[in-house]
């Protein structure tokens, strides 16, 4: 991995659940990691769905090698949110991970 392509700022996010002063369940996204990271976009279309129009938009996104990373997690980039599709350990090394996102 070429250091120098990581060049954009990616922050991770959980899915987290905890509970206020009530007892009551709070859900929310928590931040895991602000990382520099490559961006990719591959593809974007546009749909009809609930009456509107709908943009997609798929991406590969190169970063180093964080443990714990999984297709429940999410990434923000420049304020857009993608989904993680796919995390792949490059050469099963645990040096690089490439995530396959759609957003």
């Amino acid at each position: 991995m070429q250091a120098g392509r990581l060049d954009q700022r990616v922050t991770l996010e959980r899915f987290t659940t905890t509970t206020d002063d009530w007892g009551g369940p709070i859900e929310a996204w928590a931040p895991l990691a602000t990382v520099w990271a490559a961006v990719e976009p591959l593809n974007g279309r546009e749909f009809i769905a609930a009456m509107a129009v709908q943009a997609e938009t798929t991406a590969r996104i190169r970063m180093r090698y964080r443990p714990g990373i999984t297709q429940q997690d999410r990434v923000i980039h420049e304020g857009k949110t993608y989904g993680i599709d796919a995390v792949i350990d490059v050469r099963s090394q645990g040096r690089e991970l490439v995530l396959m996102c759609r957003g």
